[in-house]
C-alpha cells in the first residue's frame, strides 16, 4: 500500500502515517496493513518549505521511533558553478553544512536520531539525473521506509530545486510519500 497524499498539519501527517484519516478515526481501508518505519528521508534544499517537511518528517519519527536521514539535494544553478568553478565547493559545502546543522538541530531537540548527506540533484554528464531521481536513489540507498516531501510553493525562488522533483517522487517512489 502506498500512500501518497497532501497533509494540512504535521498532526494530520502523524495520523495518517498511523492509518488514520483527518477526525482521527481509523481509516477501514488501511486496517489491515501495519506501516513499520525505521527511517525516513526528507530531501531539503536550503528553502522554507524544506524545513517545514523536516518538521513533518519529525513528527513522523518520532511517531514510529524512527531515525531521519536529511538530504541537502544540490540544483542545477550550483551544479553548475561548481563544475565550471564559478564557485568554490567549500562555499557550497558551507551553505549546505549551515542548513543541514539547523535540520540536526531540530532533530535533536524532537529526540530523534538524524543523518545528513548531500546529493547532486543535476549532472552535465548524465542526462538522467535530476533532483527527484538523486532522491529516489538516496532512499534506495539507505533503504528508507517513508519519504516527506516539500511541495512546490506558490511562488518559488528559482534556487529552490525540490518544487521541481515533488511529483517525480510521488509517481515513482516505492515508499509511501508524504507530500507537505
Amino acid at each position: 500500500v502506498v500512500a501518497r497524499r497532501r497533509a494540512d498539519s504535521v498532526g494530520e501527517a502523524a495520523e495518517t502515517a498511523r492509518g488514520r484519516n483527518i477526525s482521527g478515526h481509523a481509516d477501514p481501508r488501511r486496517m489491515d496493513t501495519a506501516l513499520e518505519v525505521d527511517r525516513v528521508l526528507v530531501p531539503v534544499d536550503g528553502s522554507e518549505e524544506s524545513l517545514a517537511a523536516v518538521e513533518y518528517a519529525v513528527a513522523i519519527a518520532r511517531r514510529y521511533e524512527a531515525a531521519v536521514h536529511a538530504v541537502y539535494v544540490l540544483g542545477e544553478d550550483a551544479v553548475r558553478a561548481i563544475e565550471t568553478d564559478t564557485v568554490a565547493h567549500e562555499e557550497v559545502a558551507a551553505e549546505t553544512e549551515a542548513f543541514t546543522d539547523t535540520v540536526r538541530e531540530r532533530c535533536v531537540d524532537a529526540g530523534v536520531e538524524v543523518s545528513t548527506a548531500i546529493a547532486y540533484g543535476y549532472s552535465t554528464r548524465r542526462k538522467s539525473t535530476h533532483p527527484g531521481s538523486a532522491i529516489l536513489d538516496t532512499a534506495e540507498e539507505i533503504d528508507a521506509d517513508f519519504i516527506v516531501v516539500p511541495r512546490e510553493p506558490v511562488a518559488g525562488e528559482p534556487g529552490e530545486v525540490l518544487e521541481k522533483a515533488a511529483e517525480y517522487v510521488l509517481l515513482y517512489a516505492s515508499q509511501p510519500v508524504l507530500s507537505v
